[in-house]
């Protein structure tokens, strides 16, 4: 019998059976003195006695205004410290931390409020063109008048409580001075008994992850899915509590707030942001000054660091390891990257946010091809297995098939939609992911493609029906397909077929400037083709691999199309 493509990761050492916050507070009467966390533009440098100190405080703010354990908490910020000192607040009382996209607009805003039922929003003023407080008082007028933490609003009506990061607060508002300010409302000892009271299996954390269906899907994550998967995440990559990580991928991910947060967190080492969104120069400066040891990015981000016209002007030789992950890792990327970084125990991570996100990694001491060329091998505590999606079975080794996996690091399911839930993950607790995958005799594994026509462009996850369904509301917009076309710089792009109403025209820019503002950047299309028609089966079903191909060839991407990854 040929060997088949299933396999699980052994490890002498136990899972974390702690809930975040008790974690948490090992850590910091651990190592008090270590810095926790390094924030450059806010001149930040908290040690953990300190960061331990802002997070209780937060956590007794928190409680003072009302919220409980099981409310749901949206933070709405780009990477700062106020957003890490929520997410280890929030894990302390029980409250369950809602990720919202910066980039997202009020459609997208308003949906993932009133689907995660969130009673209290965290939010920046601004950031890049996202005018935060504006969208707010547009998606909630009733914000002018009301008192704060009083919100009665006609569209986002389980809303009650919003906080600004910024002083002074806004008229039905309170600013992070006044969060801070209520913990005197609340003692050391009401906090420390609800943090008692808490239990690892239950949820912490909803994720916004797209969907086929056109509306994003929230994955509930528990402390010990996430906890557990940074833990291991780190553990792989020979963390120790002398690592100096920094991180320029967002916090609402999981790549920054499980394996990077919450990986330096476990080990006591420091974890550096270097700007509230990705610069590459001051990533390179950032690894300078602070003697970084470790640098986490998607593709994109290390091709800006390594093409920056001052790339070759910066000490690197501090830095050690780090991962690579989010989309396809190009191998020629990854070769740069360890040899021109000095990141010679450089690794790619696969996974997925339902899986807390890490289900399979490289390790800095498999050949070097195997580190460059695949997506690695299956992490301690995990199943994986390769099956045939019309069949269910088992592929043998070296066959295509879809991966799934199984083990702590499955999500609790889609927040209050059983139906997709157990859609995605079967009655033995296999997550199936939809990606296409293949896994040679050593276990390492090949992503080779989707079953399903997501895009993922530059490490955020697209989903041509949300794109669509918003395009279809144009005036002049018969009917449009979205697919992914390849991308040197951002892995794929997003491209939309447009058929337009009977004497219409339009163009390019027409269709963009609809867009923008209404839907996240990376979602705007950056190619249009006006067509008369779609490639279709003898049944009537769109061949989206057809439209692909026709694209390639008419946009002349073949050389990004031959792009090797792993």
């Amino acid at each position: 019998m040929k060997n088949i493509s299933y396999t699980c990761g052994i490890s002498q050492k136990p899972l974390i059976g702690m809930t975040i916050g008790d974690k948490f507070d090992q850590i910091a009467e651990q190592y008090p003195n270590n810095e926790a966390l390094v924030v450059c533009d806010q001149n930040i440098r908290w040690t953990y006695r300190t960061f331990k100190s802002v997070v209780d405080t937060c956590a007794r703010g928190l409680l003072a205004m009302g919220i409980k354990k099981g409310d749901r908490v949206g933070v709405w910020a780009p990477n700062c410290a106020e957003w890490t000192v929520v997410q280890y607040a929030t894990a302390k009382i029980g409250a369950i931390q809602v990720n919202i996209n910066p980039s997202y607009r009020l459609h997208e805003l308003e949906y993932a409020l009133n689907q995660s039922g969130c009673t209290a929003i965290i939010t920046a003023t601004e950031f890049k063109t996202s005018q935060y407080t504006e969208m707010l008082y547009e998606l909630a007028p009733e914000l002018k008048e009301c008192a704060a933490g009083q919100l009665k609003a006609a569209r986002i009506p389980d809303l009650k409580t919003v906080i600004r990061l910024h002083s002074p607060a806004s008229p039905g508002m309170y600013s992070w001075e006044d969060l801070l300010n209520a913990a005197a409302k609340v003692s050391v000892e009401e906090l420390a008994t609800i943090q008692g009271s808490l239990f690892f299996d239950e949820p912490i954390n909803i994720q916004y992850t797209s969907g086929t269906t056109g509306y994003p899907k929230g994955a509930t994550l528990s402390h010990h899915n996430i906890l557990n998967n940074g833990y291991l995440v780190a553990e792989i990559m020979n963390f120790s509590d002398k690592d100096r990580l920094i991180v320029p991928v967002p916090l609402y991910h999981c790549f920054g707030m499980v394996m990077g947060n919450l990986g330096c967190m476990v080990f006591g080492a420091t974890v550096i942001y270097a700007s509230a969104g990705f610069e590459p120069e001051l990533v390179l400066q950032t690894v300078e000054a602070e003697k970084a040891t470790a640098l986490f990015g998607v593709p994109t981000m290390f091709i800006a660091e390594l093409e920056h016209p001052s790339f070759s002007k910066y000490d690197l030789s501090t830095l050690r390891t780090g991962i690579m992950a989010g989309s396809p890792c190009p191998v020629e990327v990854m070769k740069k990257v360890n040899n021109l970084m000095n990141l010679h125990e450089m690794e790619i991570a696969y996974g997925m946010t339902e899986t807390s996100p890490v289900s399979t990694q490289t390790r800095h001491d498999a050949p070097f091809e195997k580190r460059v060329g695949t997506v690695g091998r299956v992490l301690p505590h995990t199943e994986i297995k390769i099956i045939n999606p019309e069949t269910g079975q088992v592929v043998p080794i070296g066959e295509k098939g879809e991966l799934c996996t199984r083990g702590y690091c499955v999500m609790l399911g889609y927040w209050n939609d059983e139906e997709k839930t157990n859609l995605a993950i079967d009655k033995a607790r296999w997550m199936h992911t939809g990606d296409l995958a293949i896994m040679d005799e050593d276990g390492y594994l090949n992503i080779v493609g989707r079953i399903k026509d997501m895009v993922i462009r530059g490490g955020e996850n697209v989903y041509p029906r949300e794109i669509e369904e918003f395009l279809y509301s144009h005036p002049k917009v018969s009917d449009v397909q979205v697919i992914g076309v390849p991308d040197a710089r951002f892995g794929e792009e997003i491209m939309a077929w447009v058929k337009l109403k009977e004497g219409e025209t339009s163009n390019l820019e027409e269709i963009k400037a609809f867009c923008k503002g209404k839907i996240a950047h990376f979602k705007i299309p950056r190619y249009v083709k006006f067509t008369e028609d779609f490639p279709m089966t003898v049944t009537g079903k769109i061949r989206k691999v057809e439209m692909r191909a026709i694209s390639v060839k008419e946009l002349g991407l073949d050389v990004e199309d031959n792009i090797q990854t792993a």
